[in-house]
């Protein structure tokens, strides 16, 4: 199966609590954002997002991050494709040494990981 990954830059309007945290629901925003290109894909339409089935949130994601999101089908169903996704910070800030400083993090660190359902409508797939 194809699999599907985004990078974008966590900014200031995305942090949502103080210390400049940013919410889990911007990680399964990226998640659906991949989800849909997913769809796209493999069967020319953007579907529909049914459920999550598992949502895992496994460390804090900060304004400044560069978060990796990535994911893959996993199982083909009728109209059904179930999909797998995991989250990544790749690229910190560090305020510490300078405002433009950053480091590029040699192993990434998992923020995210999630499961869950979109289906695509019979009328609606073209492939």
């Amino acid at each position: 199966m194809d699999k599907v990954m985004i990078r974008m830059r966590m900014s200031a309007h995305d942090a949502h609590y103080g210390g400049n945290l940013v919410d889990g629901a911007r990680m399964l925003g990226l998640f659906g954002d991949v989800a849909t290109e997913l769809l796209i894909r493999h069967d020319g339409d953007e579907g529909l997002f049914v459920a999550y089935d598992m949502v895992e949130f496994t460390a804090p994601v900060y304004a400044g991050d560069y978060i990796e999101a990535v994911g893959e089908i996993t199982k083909v169903g009728n109209t059904s494709r179930k999909m797998k996704f995991e989250a990544r910070k790749v690229i910190v800030p560090r305020p510490d040494i300078n405002d433009s400083a950053c480091d590029f993090l040699e192993e990434p660190i998992v923020v995210a990981r999630a499961e869950g359902t979109c289906v695509v409508p019979k009328d609606k797939k073209r492939k």
